[in-house]
């Protein structure tokens, strides 16, 4: 049995609007021992946005060579400008035993997979697709064609809720935020991860690692 403490990977994804970034980080205030995976992109910085904080912001150049190297879980471009989340950071607060959590698309969630399998992935979904497209207008930050595309999209994106762990439905946030938690906290306790937290009271009571179940 490794007694080095392997932290968990949460991969939270959701359809614009849905409320993904606010349970996010309601759930990090909450548990700050939790650590958000910060992507970098090539895009120019925005008025109220901070390097290292809501991205690294990094040249075309210094991208690509990240993703050739293989630093990079995952890869996209939109829009002309390209997004991706750095393998180090994310790799050594696993190895210090610490959660990791990455807000992130479908596609990404899947890419991600290829380098840890068992990462646990949780959807965010809307009670239903009127009381997202209120979200939407309630934001005020896109015109009715831009509503219109990010509602097309939700329906694409939802239809792969079946590859993640956990589906949410962020009806009332107090309960949606609850259910979070729940799923992080219960995470921790799976036998693997209580094995490797507490390896010297497995190894008392004489618990054999092959009694214990995959992450």
């Amino acid at each position: 049995m490794s007694t080095t403490p392997t932290g968990h990977i949460f991969l939270v994804a959701a359809p614009s609007g849905a409320g993904k970034s606010s349970l996010v980080n309601a759930l990090l205030a909450h548990d700050p021992s939790i650590m958000l995976s910060i992507s970098c992109t090539t895009r120019p910085m925005r008025p109220g946005e901070e390097n290292g904080k809501h991205y690294h912001f990094i040249s075309v150049d210094d991208y690509k060579s990240l993703r050739d190297s293989n630093n990079l879980l995952e890869s996209a471009e939109v829009h002309g400008n390209f997004y991706g989340t750095p393998a180090q950071p994310v790799q050594q607060a696993l190895q210090q035993g610490r959660d990791v959590l990455l807000e992130i698309d479908w596609q990404g969630a899947r890419q991600v997979r290829q380098h840890f399998p068992q990462a646990i992935g949780i959807f965010i979904l809307p009670p239903s697709i009127p009381a997202l497209e209120e979200r939407l207008r309630k934001r005020g930050q896109d015109d009715d064609s831009v509503i219109a595309r990010r509602l097309l999209a939700a329906g694409g994106e939802m239809a792969h809720v079946g590859e993640f762990q956990y589906a949410i439905i962020n009806d009332d946030f107090q309960v949606a935020l609850n259910q979070l938690q729940s799923i992080v906290q219960s995470s921790r306790l799976r036998t693997p991860a209580q094995a490797q937290r507490h390896a010297d009271l497995f190894n008392q009571l004489g618990i054999s690692a092959t009694a214990s179940a995959p992450l």
